[in-house]
């Protein structure tokens, strides 16, 4: 029963993140893309697309954190001892876009706003690079370390910006939406250069290369993960040829999931590898089943409350000024 709980606890936050990377990734990426934005009214665009959603979608980060605390907490001691100062930028990185996406509508001069909005957008995406790549690492120390966990941040950076491009293709209007179409182009080819590089650097400098990846019935999951993120990178550049609205969107969600499978698979069972298994950090089952009960209770609730929201605020926006 207690593996079971383990398991289950290592299941559920593996959905927190997926759903977190998704919703709040894409509200990133048009915060990293709104420095290279030029017309304020593309800006006012940019700002209106996120506007009913931005702090909802946080809120999985927060409960990602909460389930980690309660489910392994010596992972979660292990992590902030590591990661502390990513992690206390990270946290600030998300104030500055709090603070810029609320007062910007009051100021006189929004540009300075826009600005600080843009940077924490980008400070946030490279912050969670940084983390994972030192998460993949085993936290180890070095040059050869240091130098794949920069790479990590640049491809989190690029993933950000790819969703928040195709998002944007669905969201905006006007000269805003060509733009955003050649911006996830790139941002794709980046996102898929970044992939292939860190790819390669985990067979030669991570545990999971070395251990996970070389077994067979790891390798039979990863493949098929493989296969499916080169398709969702393809219908990506179809749906942007062809015009689609939604299609590119659902192509990048596509390749993100895919993505997140194949580390999620990676890292089992091990929370980082080579350091600290699952069943090492896990607390013990009476624990976890209390926190099981309660996350029954809201998860359905979260899930609910945003799909309704944007069920509620679908469609392309509309600025009045």
């Amino acid at each position: 029963m207690h593996e079971i709980l383990t398991n289950a606890w290592f299941g559920l936050m593996g959905l927190m993140l997926v759903f977190y990377v998704i919703t709040d990734g894409f509200d990133l990426g048009v915060g990293i893309l709104s420095l290279f934005t030029r017309r304020e009214e593309d800006r006012d665009q940019i700002y209106a697309s996120i506007g009913h959603v931005w702090d909802a979608n946080e809120t999985w980060l927060v409960c990602l954190g909460g389930a980690m605390f309660g489910a392994f907490p010596l992972a979660y001691s292990v992590l902030m001892e590591q990661l502390y100062v990513p992690v206390m930028l990270l946290i600030a990185t998300l104030i500055m876009r709090g603070a810029a996406i609320e007062f910007r509508h009051a100021a006189s001069n929004k540009r300075g706003w826009d600005i600080v909005f843009g940077l924490g957008s980008l400070g946030v995406a490279a912050c969670q690079g940084v983390v994972l790549g030192k998460v993949i690492t085993g936290l180890q120390p070095g040059a050869l370390a240091n130098s794949f966990t920069a790479l990590c941040a640049l491809g989190v950076i690029a993933g950000y910006a790819l969703l928040g491009a195709t998002y944007l293709v669905k969201k905006a209007h006007g000269e805003l939406v060509e733009v955003s179409r050649r911006q996830a182009v790139g941002a794709l080819m980046a996102t898929v250069a970044a992939a292939i590089l860190l790819s390669a650097g985990t067979m030669l400098y991570s545990e999971i290369g070395h251990e996970r990846w070389m077994q067979a019935n790891v390798l039979a999951f990863l493949i098929p993960l493989a296969l499916l993120a080169a398709f969702a990178g393809a219908y990506i550049l179809y749906a942007l040829h062809i015009g689609s609205s939604h299609g590119p969107f659902r192509g990048a969600i596509g390749l993100f999931l895919a993505s997140f499978t194949g580390l999620a698979v990676s890292l089992f069972p091990d929370l980082v590898p080579g350091k600290l298994s699952l069943a090492e950090a896990a607390s013990d089952s009476a624990t976890m089943t209390f926190m099981l009960c309660g996350i029954a209770l809201v998860f359905p609730v979260m899930i609910g409350y945003n799909l309704y929201q944007y069920y509620v605020f679908r469609g392309r926006v509309q600025v009045q000024h």
